[in-house]
């Protein structure tokens, strides 16, 4: 079997455009990676297309080889262009072996280590402003049976916050907590916000709300920074997102700078890459757990992952989508009693609809985080995207 072309797809999921490949062979076996690079999709799909030279008329099977040739002659090593790039096509590569040999992906990564992952559930929030709003979508969320909940109460604070804002956010976190009343755990996202004083403070005055984690408190210029930052305080602290090879993994652990890693699979390498992070994560007892905010393509990856994974320890997963996304890639999701299920479909137990990709061009989306726009993430319907009950 051969590789005989790549082809991409940029598609409008409101907040953002998913970035996909598709990955052909002379035996008529396709595959489906996804890249999703947030407001930089121009320079991803130039990416990609820099690698087809390298990856055209090579066995789909050798990941190992094509991974690591790439990154090597990429010359201008890592970050997060040319890691979402190598990313997607690997995970392209890794459909097509278990598609061939007509298996799952997750069982080709060694079989399950568990029936289904635990999931905490991001996008919950979608249009609240109010600390009241927050804590009513809590509630219908946990209803559903998610085990955790993430979410940034920082308004469109950057390196400090006002009085107002500081005050906004300790009561919207208070007022979730108690509307979940214990049933799911807290996950407090800091996006990146904050300088060390201020990322100190606001961590402990979060102590007495016992969150799972808090996410990315302080700039994330230097994992110095965030190592000062955990030495200070008594809450666990979280990072990995933008973190995209081995060796930034394996500083930020000899620094001691988190508790927590959240490699993504669209950046970090796809399933080669994360593979080799799962490992360095066991090898210093840090749980490993993706970040995953992105598309149905990465949410398979990940999903594999999870189930094959011994240091794996909670899924982030969509609340819910836009509605098309059903239409654009056929996927087989189950949710029940806050696990999430990966296929058992071979490879990724995914396609990819052209004809529903070509129907939601990519559309021009920037970030929110600083504006005061950061809930509206979602059109106004949505739709589960998984199947089961609690």
């Amino acid at each position: 079997m051969k590789i005989t072309s790549l082809k991409t797809y940029c598609i409008d999921c409101y907040r953002t455009n998913w970035v996909f490949v598709k990955v052909f062979t002379d035996e008529g076996v396709t595959g489906i990676g996804e890249g999703t690079l947030e407001y930089k999709e121009s320079a991803l799909l130039g990416a990609i297309d820099d690698l087809r030279h390298a990856v055209v008329g090579r066995d789909p099977f050798d990941t190992e080889a094509i991974w690591s040739e790439n990154y090597r002659d990429a010359y201008w090593r890592g970050g997060p262009v040319l890691m979402s790039a190598l990313s997607a096509v690997d995970m392209a590569l890794w459909d097509i072996k278990g598609k061939a040999l007509g298996v799952p992906v997750w069982k080709l990564l060694g079989g399950r280590c568990r029936e289904g992952v635990p999931c905490y559930a991001n996008c919950w929030f979608s249009g609240a402003r109010e600390p009241s709003e927050f804590a009513e979508k809590a509630v219908a969320a946990v209803d559903l049976g998610f085990k955790g909940l993430k979410w940034d109460p920082f308004g469109k604070a950057f390196r400090q916050l006002s009085p107002e804002a500081f005050k906004k956010a300790i009561k919207c976190i208070e007022a979730v907590k108690s509307a979940i009343d214990g049933r799911a755990e807290i996950l407090v996202e800091c996006h990146g916000r904050f300088d060390v004083p201020t990322a100190v403070r606001i961590c402990e005055a979060l102590a007495q709300y016992e969150p799972y984690w808090v996410e990315e408190p302080v700039i994330p210029d230097t994992m110095r920074a965030l190592a000062d930052v955990r030495s200070r305080v008594s809450t666990p602290i979280a990072c990995g997102e933008r973190l995209y090879t081995t060796q930034q993994i394996q500083d930020a652990i000899e620094l001691r700078a988190c508790d927590y890693l959240q490699p993504d699979s669209s950046h970090a390498g796809g399933i080669t890459g994360m593979k080799k992070i799962a490992a360095i994560c066991e090898a210093h007892q840090i749980p490993f757990c993706a970040h995953n905010p992105s598309g149905p393509v990465a949410n398979a990856v990940t999903l594999a992952l999870g189930v094959s994974t011994p240091g794996y320890c909670i899924h982030e997963t969509l609340f819910d989508d836009v509605p098309w996304r059903a239409d654009v890639i056929d996927e087989d999701v189950r949710f029940e009693n806050g696990l999430m299920y990966p296929s058992d479909r071979p490879g990724l137990g995914i396609e990819l609809s052209e004809e529903a990709a070509a129907a939601h061009p990519r559309a021009e989306h920037w970030l929110r985080h600083y504006v005061g726009t950061l809930t509206d993430i979602r059109p106004q319907e949505t739709r589960f995207y998984y199947h089961g009950t609690k």
